[in-house]
């Protein structure tokens, strides 16, 4: 309902208006004043109140129902926030909101009384009990919208390194299943052979020897291709074939594998005699599955370095301000962030020898040098090069993150530390990353400043050795 309305119905939204915890004392002449400058209006369910980007001129005292608000230009998982019946919204006392940046959607059935921001001056004078109250509803909403975006970045960051670390994993603890089912076919091949073998006990030992000098004088195969791994392949087989060895085309593959060159067949084939076929698939598989006890140790030791780094980055049962070594702190976080550098990022180490130790929040500044390599990928378009770099500076240690990427424009270096300011697409950042990184150092009594040009954009951050926390 527009238009001037009659004292009864300002009456009416008076007594209503009285059930808002913020208007509920507030002198009769003043919310009969309120009310009047103000328009009751009544919305369905579904329909729209504030479309995204309308000039912010307005504020709300919802009277009835429930609304919903969200960015519907961005991603479609993006924050929703609510308002019902007693609360104030819409544009606040003193905000600097130009431009309405939600689209509100009525819930439930809504009656609200819409208060133009033109008439906040005259607001201030009639009631400034209540323009406090309205400031306080003010900085509350700021802090929970802000406390609500940090908690989807840090989710954001938390998905992102769990996607890298899984993606991590996935290749050792592949490989390492691989190599358990290798090894079981390999046991079941030295089951058969050992059942067909003929050989005498009186030639065992000599053909052990010949076992031994074989494996001290064996060297890694090293074909140039595969059409050379083939040749040899054929060459082995032909040999097997021409001394009656059954079954020549399933053991020329373990032998070519093994690297076993024309002088040691020969050599065991004059130990082994008649059973030649089954010892040397014997032997042969020997080697192969030291070849897979191999392969699993690398595996499991990289899986375990994962979960190393993985507890160093959390610092995991460890007291959250110490003293934090910050070439281990640096490396644990590249370790980290292996899966987004290594598809085409040069990563440098610069640092100094003898770096002291700093009094710190370990796990909180290991997210500082997440964000910044992050920022620093995503900046090169993961290829580039990245240079870390760790000096003691007076009292303070200094450490740089340097990228070869185009570069921040001027005009915004000043404000790229701002929350929810971001230069990337729609989606893709929520503009808190560096903030993050700015409050975790200024927690730190530390400083954090960025030079950048084309080519060379450069991260400083300076921590306190001996931090005042």
């Amino acid at each position: 309902m527009s238009g001037v309305m009659n004292q009864a119905r300002i009456e009416a939204l008076v007594a209503d208006l009285r059930k808002v915890p913020a208007f509920a004392d507030q002198h009769q002449d003043d919310l009969e004043w309120f009310v009047a400058q103000s328009e009751e209006r009544h919305t369905p369910v579904g329909q729209v109140t504030v479309k995204e980007g309308a000039p912010a001129d307005t504020m709300f005292v919802i009277l009835e129902g429930e609304l919903r608000a969200r960015r519907e230009s961005g991603p479609a998982d993006g924050p929703v926030y609510s308002a019902r019946v007693g609360d104030v919204t819409g544009v606040l006392p003193f905000s600097r909101m130009k431009n309405f940046f939600v689209t509100v959607r009525a819930v439930l059935p809504m009656r609200t009384l819409a208060f133009p921001a033109s008439k906040f001056p005259e607001l201030f004078q009639r009631m400034p009990e209540l323009s406090q109250r309205l400031v306080g509803l003010l900085t509350d909403r700021v802090r929970n919208v802000t406390r609500e975006e940090q908690q989807r970045e840090k989710l954001a960051a938390l998905g992102k390194l769990s996607a890298g670390l899984a993606h991590e994993l996935n290749n050792p603890s592949a490989a390492a299943r691989r190599s358990a089912a290798a090894l079981r076919d390999c046991l079941e091949r030295l089951r058969v052979a050992g059942r067909n073998s003929a050989l005498r006990a009186e030639d065992c030992g000599l053909l052990a020897k010949h076992e031994d000098e074989i494996r001290a004088s064996l060297k890694p195969a090293d074909y140039k291709d595969e059409f050379a791994r083939a040749d040899r392949q054929d060459a082995v087989q032909s040999w097997l074939e021409a001394r009656g060895v059954t079954d020549a085309w399933k053991l020329a593959p373990l032998l070519t594998d093994a690297n076993l060159t024309n002088e040691q067949l020969e050599s065991f084939a004059g130990a082994a005699g008649a059973a030649l076929g089954p010892e040397l698939t014997r032997f042969a598989t020997l080697l192969e599955m030291e070849r897979i006890a191999s392969e699993l140790e690398n595996s499991t030791t990289r899986i375990s370095g994962l979960i190393k780094a993985i507890k160093e980055y959390s610092f995991m049962d460890q007291a959250p301000l110490q003293e934090v070594d910050i070439k281990s702190s640096l490396e644990t976080t590249l370790t980290i962030m292996h899966h987004k550098l290594k598809r085409g990022i040069l990563v440098t180490r610069d640092y100094a020898p003898d770096l002291p130790k700093v009094m710190a929040y370990g796990s909180e500044l290991n997210q500082v040098w997440t964000n910044l390599i992050d920022n620093a990928a995503d900046a090169m378009g993961d290829t580039g090069k990245l240079l870390i770099r760790a000096v003691r500076e007076n009292e303070y240690m200094l450490v740089e993150i340097v990228d070869n990427g185009p570069g921040i424009p001027p005009e915004v270096q000043s404000r790229i530390f701002e929350p929810f300011f971001t230069t990337k697409g729609v989606g893709e950042g929520t503009g808190l990353g560096l903030d993050v990184v700015h409050r975790i150092v200024q927690k730190m009594r530390g400083l954090v400043t960025v030079k950048s040009v084309p080519g060379d954009t450069r991260f400083q951050v300076r921590i306190p050795i001996q931090a005042a926390m």
